[in-house]
């Protein structure tokens, strides 16, 4: 029997599979991608009698390769925190979902362990930037400040990590960066003493850093846009700057994009921190859009949809009164 581990190469996706792992350690085939690398699933070339763990990618993207697998006899467990759609859940899928805003897939697979790798639960909801969900996991740990702010910023760093559109884009591979971090097991030593995380946090810091000097392209009554020059630090630098965005200014959203090959754009959104919700909604307006309540994206936005898209923000964050 092959097992494999597919998993979303951002914060949340590996902390959550760095749990799974660290409480059942197993032999897998890891598949897994940059961050907008959605369609994860149809990659695994299981068979009969393989076991396949799925965590923090879409369901109702992936799930005809998951119907797939499992009409093929493979065993598939999904643990997920997006919208997985109207549509029943395929017949024999052992699923862990839950798209309540307050939670990230992290939350589900600690859940799911009873907490028996809490930190890295911590490391999760950080990632995805639910900084109450993360106070209230840690709340049993005893952390000190520097601590916490040593798990903040390996979130952080592996957020910025994974954010580009191509696998070049990383500072890191991701399937690299968990096969790193599963050796060290302790978040706080990796922070402390791995140079791979000194040299991530080195590249994220310089790069936010730059994003400072950029100024929002549309100020609207309830949110901020901005559109990023085309280089590789923008594409990686989109999902924390939308996140420090958000933290310095809970009531407004924020829009992040950049081009693409095609001069097209990827949007980045984030619902004001005060009332998380909405931007899965504003995105699915658009093909290709998608996501969770309170961080959402689209994958690829026309040019020429740019004012449409605007307009919708506009509509959906109105702003105070």
């Amino acid at each position: 029997m092959t097992r494999y581990d597919v998993f979303n190469g951002d914060a949340d996706g590996i902390a959550s599979l760095l749990q799974l792992r660290l409480a059942h350690p197993a032999e897998t085939v890891l598949v897994t991608g940059p961050k907008r690398d959605l369609r994860l699933v149809e990659r695994v070339p299981a068979v009969a009698g393989d076991a396949v763990v799925v965590l923090d990618v879409s369901l109702a993207v992936n799930r005809p390769a998951v119907e797939r697998l499992l009409t093929a006899g493979v065993s598939v467990e999904y643990f997920d925190h997006h919208d997985a759609g109207p549509d029943p859940l395929p017949a024999g899928l052992v699923a862990h979902l839950d798209p309540a805003p307050d939670v990230c897939t992290g939350i589900l697979v600690d859940r799911h362990l009873g907490g028996a790798q809490r930190i890295w639960a911590v490391v999760a909801a950080l990632g995805d930037n639910l900084g109450d969900a993360a106070r209230t996991l840690a709340s049993p740990l005893g952390l000190t400040a520097a601590a916490w702010g040593e798990l903040a910023a390996l979130a952080d760093g592996l957020t910025y990590n994974t954010y580009g559109e191509r696998l070049d884009d990383a500072v890191v591979a991701p399937d690299a960066l968990f096969r790193a971090l599963l050796s060290v097991g302790d978040p706080l030593r990796f922070v402390r003493s791995d140079p791979i995380f000194a040299r991530i946090d080195s590249a994220r810091r310089h790069d936010l850093a730059a994003a400072a000097a950029i100024e929002p392209t549309h100020r609207l009554r309830g949110a901020l846009v901005y559109i990023l020059p085309d280089a590789t630090w923008t594409r990686r630098i989109r999902g924390i700057l939308g996140n420090d965005l958000a933290r310095r200014e809970p009531a407004l959203a924020h829009a992040i994009l950049t081009r693409d090959p095609h001069g097209d754009f990827v949007v980045s959104v984030r619902a004001p921190r005060v009332q998380p919700t909405g931007a899965h909604l504003l995105c699915r307006q658009f093909p290709t859009g998608g996501g969770r309540h309170a961080a959402a994206g689209i994958q690829r936005l026309a040019r020429g949809d740019l004012d449409a898209f605007v307009a919708g923000l506009d509509r959906a964050y109105p702003g105070p009164g």
